[in-house]
């Protein structure tokens, strides 16, 4: 069976269940402090885990996109190097949010393996969780009993907490758990060595498959458990795996959902796979990663240094590492694998098509970019190897190797590999205790204590009225402290109701205040979404809690919010009238002072484009169009309406459009009433943020009148320092800088006629020392003026042995050059004196053996750097 007809088949049973097939979630999390990607299929889910919402329908089912290298579940490193892990993958899920348990899970998922799929019974293990005495929870009775009836009992095996309790997190729901074990090893395999005992034991032949989850309980903050008001079931089952199943291969990399990308894999690299065991790895490595990268560009997450796209950037070199050290590949080859995998995956996931082109363009430019560090990194590991080796040691130091490591991005593996080729070693421990140090450093800073809800009343759904209102009598439904080093010690409070608009889509959070009729004021500083919860961020609770308040939003932030927010569609509009449709935004950041548009384009955009784009936007401004908003769009017709929607969101069934005129996007954050409030819209700047992403940054309303009040206000500072109040000052400026160049030839003139005269004078001053011409002198020269001048004696003189000391300011120079002939007969290197002669000046240099400089911060050391110049001679 195919992976297509395996992924569908697995929808539509149960869809015949009543389940309704939803979409997958995008694999980079908003709105989710907790997470920084979808590891498990139940992410999306957790608001209706939490109560938070309700669901629409009680049983859904899909394939959702899943990336496991961070935090609890990281499988970064067993991945390419076994056959079974993945950095992304694909789970396929059935859920029941309160409505049926543990009965329809187990029978259903019998039936759909043993039946549908026909998987051989005899193949089958099942875990049940065999309780906890110190949680106080029994064994798992309910499941077994279950279980017994479709299977032989001695195939229902024992799992201990660790296996069959899954726990969303330190706190929140969680419950025990059913696995699903196939053994596909041989007849005579399985005749030596019993499937049960390989069981959870890491075999590559006996693995989980599926794993069903009874969510009852809720993880308190103390660690104690509590049962849920309702039952839940979660299902996970690993698409790669299943696939190995059915497809009657050993290993996930030789099933169809990869084969594609490793036969192109050995096209582009000439290496087959198969022959040994690290161009193996290599190879599934790169055919593994390069699904995680594209998949999370689709999802507008960009390799960045920071956040989730660092760890998309790590992802990258990772491959890249490995085509460079085991497929000797030192050009960009990984960006031509995005064809394959866009035919192969772009039915079930339409946006590889959609957005193939820039996939590409990211991946080639970031291993371009890196391919240039590894250079630079080899350069600098060389010169660390010479210096061992003078020193005589065999051993570089952990902390040295840590340094390429993390200043300069290179590899760990790829140092160790360098240094056992020379036969020398890498300082494990060292490296180890400096990645260590930085980790906790890192640990440390970001750790949060996150205390449990204390619940005041009920609400089942927390109403947002912020579009229509910015003051509204409210209470407090629930409320929580949160402690970190970064913020100190907060508090989170849910209302039953909320004009506060919740950080998201590029939009910040509103700040305000609330009071009760005591007159007691509670600040609310910043306003967040949480898992389908409005947040509001305090630094004090209200002194009497279950009081009604009165909640009041900063009027003055979000009206400028507002506009800077409605600001960005008509940019949005701007640039695909200006520069093309095949403009996309990939990210915003609408803040009360200015905002910040990413976008899909392949040049840098002029400056003519420039106006062109800010003159259409207040054009539109100047239009004064009025808002149209439908809060109660689906999703559908908003698309067929011709509505714009960003790749990486997730739309529920029933959208909002937003239209000024002829834009018209789903978006849920605030706007204003007619275009004419933003007043006016100007670009600060224009700039890369990656291969084929321009950022534009920009401020409107207040900041403009700000903005251009500054501007006036320089204007008429340069006037008065021009003094030339009637002239146009960029006429002034212009004959200035006229006036500055024809200086400047002068100066250097002078300084060529200064150095000719200093030259006479230097080769007349030579000693005549062991066979060597030495000549030592001091100068105020500038660093090109010494080194022409250097050169130029050399050409000159021969056996030379030449020191220069310049002195500018509190900065001082040294700067050797000797005759190649010396070189090679006395064995003198011009790198080695310089750096020695360096600590004169307070400085260190370096160079080659025939011409080095030294740079340092003490003048006065020249006359002694000159005098032991000599005494080397």
């Amino acid at each position: 069976m195919k992976s297509k007809q395996i992924r569908q088949t697995f929808l539509e049973f149960f869809e015949n269940k009543k389940h309704q097939i939803v979409p997958s979630a995008p694999m980079v999390i908003k709105n989710d402090p907790t997470l920084m990607f979808t590891n498990a299929g139940m992410n999306q889910f957790k608001e209706y885990f939490l109560g938070n919402s309700e669901p629409k329908n009680n049983r859904v089912t899909d394939s959702q996109k899943c990336l496991r290298v961070s935090g609890k579940h990281n499988d970064l490193e067993e991945v390419g190097v076994d056959t079974y892990h993945h950095t992304m993958f694909e789970m396929l899920g059935n859920w029941s949010f309160g409505d049926y348990f543990k009965k329809e899970a187990i029978s259903w998922a019998w039936e759909l393996l043993t039946e549908v799929y026909n998987i051989d019974k005899d193949c089958l293990y099942v875990t049940i969780f065999e309780g906890d005495k110190s949680e106080h929870l029994d064994r798992d009775s309910e499941a077994y009993d279950l279980w017994k009836e479709l299977i032989a009992e001695d195939r229902i095996l024992n799992g201990n907490k660790a296996d069959n309790f899954w726990e969303m997190g330190a706190q929140g729901p969680c419950g025990p758990c059913s696995e699903i074990h196939v053994d596909i090893r041989s007849n005579e395999e399985k005749a030596k060595v019993a499937g049960a005992s390989l069981v959870n034991r890491d075999h590559p032949q006996v693995v989980e498959i599926w794993n069903l989850v009874f969510i009852q309980y809720n993880r308190m903050a103390n660690g104690s458990l509590k049962n849920l008001p309702q039952q839940h079931v979660d299902t996970g089952m690993g698409f790669e795996r299943l696939a190995m199943v059915l497809q009657n291969v050993q290993s996930n990399y030789d099933t169809d959902v990869f084969t594609p990308l490793i036969r192109e894999i050995e096209t582009i690299t000439g290496h087959a796979y198969g022959n040994t065991v690290q161009e193996d790895i290599a190879i599934r490595v790169i055919a593994d990663h390069v699904r995680a990268v594209s998949f999370s560009i689709t999802d507008g997450q960009l390799p960045s240094n920071n956040g989730a796209g660092y760890v998309i950037r790590m992802i990258l070199r990772r491959a890249i590492r490995y085509g460079f050290t085991y497929l000797n590949k030192k050009e960009p080859f990984i960006y031509q694998l995005v064809n394959t995998l866009t035919k192969q995956m772009g039915d079930a996931f339409p946006e590889l098509k959609a957005q193939k082109n820039l996939i590409h363009n990211v991946i080639k430019e970031e291993e371009a970019s890196f391919l240039r560090t590894l250079e630079n990194g080899l350069a600098l590991l060389d010169a660390m190897v010479e210096s061992m080796k003078n020193e005589g040691s065999k051993t570089l130091e952990g902390k040295k190797a840590f340094e390429l490591n993390d200043t300069y991005g290179f590899p760990k593996e790829l140092t160790r590999l360098i240094l056992n080729e020379q036969g020398l070693e890498m300082d494990e421990k060292g490296f180890a205790s400096a990645l260590k140090k930085q980790q906790d450093s890192s640990r440390e800073a970001s750790v949060t204590e996150t205390s449990d809800w204390t619940v005041l009343r009920e609400d089942a759904t927390q109403e947002f009225i912020g579009y229509d209102r910015l003051t509204a009598e409210v209470r407090i439904s629930k409320y929580r402290k949160v402690v970190s080093k970064k913020d100190g010690e907060l508090y989170q409070l849910v209302f039953n109701m909320t004009p506060f608009y919740g950080e998201s889509g590029g939009q910040t959070g509103d700040k305000g205040y609330l009071e009760n009729t005591s007159g007691d004021t509670v600040y609310i500083i910043d306003t967040k979404k949480e898992n389908g919860q409005t947040v509001h961020l305090t630094k004090n609770l209200p002194k009497e809690i279950s009081d009604p308040f009165k909640v009041t939003v900063d009027p003055n932030q979000r009206a400028r919010t507002s506009s800077n927010h409605t600001a960005t569609h008509l940019l949005h509009q701007a640039l695909r009238k200006v520069l093309g449709t095949h403009v996309e935004q990939k990210g915003s950041m609408v803040r009360s002072a200015s905002l910040r548009f990413d976008f899909s384009h392949f040049s840098k955009v002029s400056a003519e484009e420039l106006i062109e784009i800010e003159n259409f936007v207040n054009a539109r401004i100047r239009e004064q169009l009025p808002l149209e908003e439908n809060r109660n769009n689906t999703y559908d017709q908003a698309m067929e309406e011709g509505a714009i929607g960003l790749f990486g969101e997730k739309y529920g069934d029933v959208v909002r459009t937003i239209k000024f005129g002829a834009s018209q996007e789903l978006c849920g954050g605030t706007h204003v009433k007619n275009t004419a409030d933003i007043w006016h819209f100007k670009i600060t700047s224009e700039s890369a943020v990656a291969s084929g992403i321009r950022r534009i940054e920009a401020i409107s309303s207040d900041s403009v009148k700000e903005f251009f009040a500054e501007q006036s206000k320089s204007f008429e500072e340069i006037k008065s320092i021009l003094k030339t109040p009637t002239k146009n000052p960029a006429e002034s400026i212009a004959a200035l800088q006229e006036e500055n160049t024809s200086l400047k030839k002068e100066i250097e003139q002078l300084v060529k006629a200064k150095a000719g005269t200093l030259k006479s004078d230097l080769i007349a001053s030579a000693q005549f020392i062991n066979g060597v011409n030495f000549i030592a002198a001091k100068t105020d020269l500038d660093a090109k003026s010494v080194k022409e001048l250097a050169f130029d004696i050399e050409r000159d003189q021969k056996n030379l042995f030449l020191i220069i000391g310049a002195a500018n300011g509190d900065k001082a120079t040294l700067t050797v050059i000797l005759s190649k002939n010396i070189v090679e007969d006395k064995g003198l290197d011009a790198g080695k004196i310089v750096r020695e002669l360096g600590k004169h000046i307070q400085g260190g240099g370096g160079g080659q053996g025939h011409f080095a400089t030294a740079g340092g911060k003490n003048p006065a050391g020249i006359e002694e750097a000159l005098i032991a110049a000599k005494r080397m001679v």
